[in-house]
């Protein structure tokens, strides 16, 4: 019986090895693709920066700044009652930008929101800072609205690329409307 046990237990050693490296062959093959993935949002996201004229802003810099107290504006880019209702950043407020990139001011694109309501909500401080999300970094929403606060003259624009995603993979609270 002694030898069984190990018999098995080296069949299954054996087994566990030829599953780890199928598996790490597998993923050294995934991780080449995934580089390419990778590389082509992190240029997508430098282009749209560059385009907009804006800066950028890490989920742990937009923590920080929200804890120092600073006088700044937060804006979720997300539909209403599917995502910013739900959950939020704390204190953010909500203005509805479409995924596809908005070179012209469409109402129907934002909830039929006017141009004079997005710079309602971001204030008559054109020198405030701005910093605007969405989803994920994927999401576009948030290059849609930075890009038009830059073109209305507001010059301390930030995008929060990570968005949400980002926010609550960092372990950070978030709110609710009710």
């Amino acid at each position: 019986m002694h030898k069984v046990s190990k018999g098995f237990l080296s069949l299954v050693a054996v087994l566990m090895v030829l599953g780890l490296s199928a598996s790490a062959f597998a993923f050294g093959e995934n991780k080449f693709e995934q580089e390419v993935e990778k590389e082509a949002g992190a240029v997508k996201l430098v282009r749209e920066v560059l385009a907009g004229g804006y800066g950028i802003i890490t989920t742990e810099e937009l923590k920080q700044l929200i804890d120092s107290g600073k006088d700044i504006l937060v804006v979720d880019t997300m539909p209403f009652a599917d995502s910013y209702k739900k959950e939020h950043i704390p204190g953010a407020r909500q203005f509805l930008f479409p995924i596809s990139e908005m070179t012209t001011w469409d109402s129907k694109e934002t909830d039929n929101k006017s141009q004079e309501d997005f710079a309602a909500l971001l204030g008559p401080d054109k020198e405030r800072t701005i910093v605007i999300y969405c989803g994920f970094v994927k999401c576009t929403r948030s290059h849609n609205g930075a890009m038009w606060a830059k073109k209305m003259g507001y010059t301390n624009v930030l995008r929060h690329p990570g968005g949400i995603f980002a926010w609550k993979g960092a372990g950070y609270p978030t709110e609710s409307v009710k």
